[in-house]
């Protein structure tokens, strides 16, 4: 069974950046992918940005490119996001999630590879 507990989410103004860290506990395997999501309300969730646990290049949302930046600590189970140049349409709920992926990193975004989420940090962006 695996866990995750997200942290770091605010209120920022645009502009500003936050940090957003997800401490899983439980078996993490090199083989698995783990993922930020967010979800607005009266939007679908969206993939933002995404890596496989035993390495290779981070995946990213267009929406994020150049302003996200998604890190992991092995030795601390921690997975965090580097959020920069925020702005108001960033606002959401940003969840952790993670799940055995493929070498297909196209697939890396999609909520249906991931089994185990967080409960949400929410972050807000205000203009």
């Amino acid at each position: 069974q695996v866990q995750l507990v997200e942290s770091g989410g605010g209120s920022v103004q645009a502009g500003g950046s936050l940090r957003l860290s997800c401490a899983a506990s439980g078996r993490i395997y090199s083989t698995n992918c783990m993922g930020w999501f967010r979800q607005a309300p009266g939007t679908e969730r969206e993939g933002v940005a995404a890596l496989r646990t035993g390495g290779g290049s981070a995946v990213y949302a267009d929406s994020v490119k150049g302003r996200f930046t998604i890190s992991q600590d092995s030795a601390k189970n921690t997975v965090y996001l580097q959020m920069n140049s925020l702005k108001p349409e960033d606002t959401a709920m940003y969840y952790c999630a993670t799940g055995g992926c493929g070498a297909y990193n196209g697939a890396w975004l999609w909520s249906s590879v991931y089994n185990y989420w967080g409960q949400g940090t929410q972050v807000t962006v205000s203009s």
